[in-house]
């Protein structure tokens, strides 16, 4: 039966469920939203159901699947994994029948090893849209998956196949996201604000080796067309009137001519027709210097109000160990330009590299120092460098004998945000590492009612680097307690 021959009212539609796993964050589930805004609504019906708004996520599920042709689970490494698990337990106790298809980051990484899990049953790589509509079809018409490209199968012998690669295919071909698939709304409330999530490219042209990005999609980027991107925008502030737009692309200034003509878009639809909001983006600091001065303006005046850019390292020697493929001078001038122009900043570190020498940690520190003082809407968060899998740094380390969790159990504890660092940071280190970011942050925090001489007192250990005896961290920590990151 050919994909024509699906097509039916309605009401006699194949059921696709779809499910995003438990966390501490509200991002809208964009990849939920990719792979089911691309299967025809005329065969199918797509339910997404999002367990950080569900607090009787399982019941739902269960219901849902009554009659479904699969379900799709997008899975992140960590926390999520744990969740995803025990969804996948119950839909199988329920209809051990059901296919059950993992996609994401961790069934991108390790494709076999997710399905030494018994209620899993496809996992995808990569870009999910079109593999992920294949899968579907082929479970309609009854057909095998042996052959079906950009995922792996455990075949009616119980054996495991990778089936070739799918090639990254240009976004433009895809539909375009059919935000009517999540409550937007209620995304909208939970967030605080009416800052609406999306996607405009897929993948990254770079090679970080502490990133598993260029395993997944082998250094190559795909975006929208920019009148294509920026028509799409207006509709969808035509229909829900958000404030912000937080694009969550990995580079969003790989084009240059792509990020002028929509910023041009913008300006000129709020001029026609009152349309406005504002926006967030990542940028490379190389890509920062290359930027024309006009084409800042134009950014600034369609709405830009913050960039995340990556600096890493305040080493030169350690942006090269690593293959960031920037250097320091460019971050500064990146941020010169930012300050120009009114633009906010994130500028997050990774300091506990292996190999990483004491003097290039100091280095990341005076970096970060400098860069707060620049501006009272720069932040320069500092994270730990985690073995997240598929980088060529982790499989420096693995070689050297560094042990990966083994099972998806042991996975569901890795955090590569919070947490313990890797073996690599000595107590001492740790120690010294996390006085800095509390002295660092209280020195620079904006609305201190009360505490002007304790920011007073953190600027001036700063300034000598001297963090011994902290007592006001102390105190300051009995009396609010930090916040879990994740």
């Amino acid at each position: 039966m050919s994909a024509a021959d699906l097509a039916r009212p309605r009401d006699k539609r194949l059921k696709v469920v779809l499910y995003n796993p438990q966390a501490v964050f509200y991002t809208m589930p964009l990849a939920l939203l990719a792979i089911g805004s691309h299967l025809d609504p005329q065969i199918y019906e797509v339910v997404t159901i999002d367990a950080r708004l569900d607090p009787e996520a399982e019941k739902t599920v269960l219901a849902q699947i009554e009659g479904a042709l699969c379900i799709g689970i997008t899975v992140l490494t960590g926390a999520p994994i744990s969740d995803a698990l025990q969804m996948s337990r119950a839909v199988k106790r329920a209809r051990p029948d059901l296919p059950v298809v993992w996609g994401g980051w961790h069934p991108s990484m390790f494709a076999r090893e997710c399905l030494l899990e018994p209620s899993v049953d496809v996992t995808v790589q990569g870009q999910g849209e079109e593999t992920f509509a294949d899968i579907v079809q082929r479970l309609g018409e009854g057909r095998s998956l042996r052959d079906c490209a950009g995922c792996t199968v455990r075949l009616e012998d119980g054996s495991i196949q990778r089936n070739p690669a799918r090639p990254l295919a240009s976004v433009d071909k895809f539909r375009a996201h059919d935000y009517n698939l999540i409550p937007v709304e209620r995304y909208f409330e939970l967030k605080g604000k009416r800052q609406l999530d999306y996607i405009s490219s897929q993948g990254c042209n770079f090679r970080c080796a502490f990133c598993s990005d260029p395993f997944v999609y082998g250094r190559k980027w795909v975006g929208l067309e920019p009148e294509r991107m920026a028509l799409r925008l207006k509709e969808l502030w035509d229909r829900y009137r958000f404030d912000d737009v937080n694009f969550q692309d990995e580079t969003f200034f790989t084009k240059r001519d792509r990020v002028q003509v929509l910023a041009e878009r913008i300006i000129e639809w709020g001029i026609e027709s009152g349309m406005k909001f504002t926006w967030a983006a990542t940028m490379r600091a190389d890509q920062g210097i290359r930027l024309p001065d006009e084409v800042w303006a134009k950014c600034k005046q369609s709405g830009l109000r913050r960039l995340l850019v990556g600096v890493e390292s305040g080493s030169n020697e350690m942006l090269k160990r690593i293959r960031k493929d920037i250097k320091i001078e460019q971050v500064f001038t990146t941020a010169e330009k930012m300050v120009q122009h009114g633009i906010a900043g994130h500028f997050p570190f990774i300091v506990g590299f292996p190999d990483e020498t004491d003097s290039q940690v100091q280095a990341s520190l005076d970096v970060a120092k400098r860069l707060r003082a620049m501006s009272p809407d720069f932040l320069t968060p500092i994270f730990y460098f985690k073995p997240y899998p598929g980088s060529e740094l982790v499989n420096e380390a693995v070689a050297r004998g560094f042990e990966l969790p083994r099972t998806l159990q042991d996975w569901a504890q890795f955090d590569y945000v919070a947490g313990t660092p890797g073996p690599w940071v000595t107590p001492e280190k740790f120690e010294l590492i996390e006085r800095f970011k509390f002295f660092h942050e209280l020195a620079w925090k904006r609305d201190l009612p009360g505490r002007r001489l304790l920011q007073q007192l953190a600027r001036l250990r700063c300034a000598r680097d001297f963090y011994r005896w902290p007592a006001e961290m102390l105190l300051t920590r009995w009396l609010v307690p930090a916040q879990k990151l994740s």
